[in-house]
């Protein structure tokens, strides 16, 4: 017995779509199986490292724990709609350029969290860039350099 299916509408990085997706499909699992787009990733499927984290509308949000069929309506983006005209988005450079990457498997996620921080609150200090990584778990970097990267583009360092 196959699983019933919704249509959804959900426009990804400026793209629309129109798909038929699972109910239990998760947001996560839509935009990298589904749509090919791997940058968002999927640690502890529990919501808990943040690796997941893309904006919807704007806010940030666990890809893990949200069901496509939630998403319906609903402008998405993931760490691939960041750069423009092939070119880095600037917390991206800043990241590059103050050590805030090693690995990288936690960057995405983080680089969304900071967006949205930025977006909302352009020249947050190092208390308030440090609150919104508190919800990622990276074991690599100790997050100074993603500190570093945020507060040279905020104006509040």
């Amino acid at each position: 017995m196959s699983e019933e299916r919704f249509p959804i509408s959900v426009t990804v990085n400026g793209e629309p779509h129109r798909l038929d997706v699972p109910a239990r499909l998760s947001l996560a699992d839509l935009l990298r199986e589904g749509l090919r787009l791997t940058g968002t990733h999927l640690g502890c499927e529990h919501g808990a490292c943040g690796a997941c984290t893309v904006l919807v509308d704007g806010a940030s949000a666990r890809a893990c724990l949200m069901l496509a069929v939630q998403a319906d309506g609903r402008s998405i983006t993931t760490v691939e709609g960041l750069e423009r005209a092939g070119r880095l988005h600037p917390l991206q450079q800043a990241l590059s350029e103050r050590h805030g990457l090693q690995c990288g498997f936690c960057t995405p996620g983080v680089l969304m969290t900071l967006v949205e921080l930025l977006d909302a609150s352009p020249s947050p200090d190092e208390a308030e860039i440090r609150m919104a990584l508190a919800g990622h778990h990276c074991r690599c970097t100790g997050y100074q350099g993603m500190v570093d990267a945020a507060l040279s583009l905020s104006g509040g360092g």
